[in-house]
């Protein structure tokens, strides 16, 4: 697997959390289980993608750029959940910040695949690309342990 694989992989999972969450209503447990689902999911894919892919990405001029907008992005969606986490789930405008959650994930994974994901296939060898894969599984397995 390379690392394109592995990201796109839990890229399909985020995307699929995000279209259930902003599907739900009120202070449900639904809303809570899926909320805090998509939350650790978005914060342990951001802490393993950084260490295992954007550090690398950051090294590189071709890729460097790219990487940084990428990174800058991850904190943007680390402030919308902190709105999320200081709103209640009944209040009118949770669903607002959640919707605005969806776009930003949503634009932010899309980004990557079609851009980063581009760029980083041609600054990347072979090798480095199936390494890059085993060391953000093993760092996604970690942060999932907790």
């Amino acid at each position: 697997m390379t690392i394109f694989e592995a990201l796109r992989k839990d890229h399909d999972l985020q995307r699929d959390l995000m279209a259930r969450l902003v599907e739900t209503h009120g202070d449900s447990e639904e809303r809570d289980t899926l909320y805090q689902q998509i939350k650790h999911e978005l914060q342990h894919h951001a802490a393993a993608e950084e260490r295992a892919f954007y550090i690398p990405l950051m090294e590189m001029d071709l890729t460097q750029e790219k990487a940084r907008h990428s990174v800058a992005e991850h904190h943007e969606i680390d402030e919308l959940i902190e709105q999320l986490d200081s709103t209640d789930y009944s209040a009118s405008n949770w669903l607002t910040y959640a919707k605005q959650l969806q776009h930003l994930v949503t634009h932010h994974l899309d980004e990557e695949e079609q851009e980063v994901f581009q760029l980083a296939g041609r600054g990347l060898k072979n090798p480095q690309k199936t390494a890059l894969a085993d060391e953000y599984e093993q760092e996604m397995q970690r942060l999932r342990a907790g």
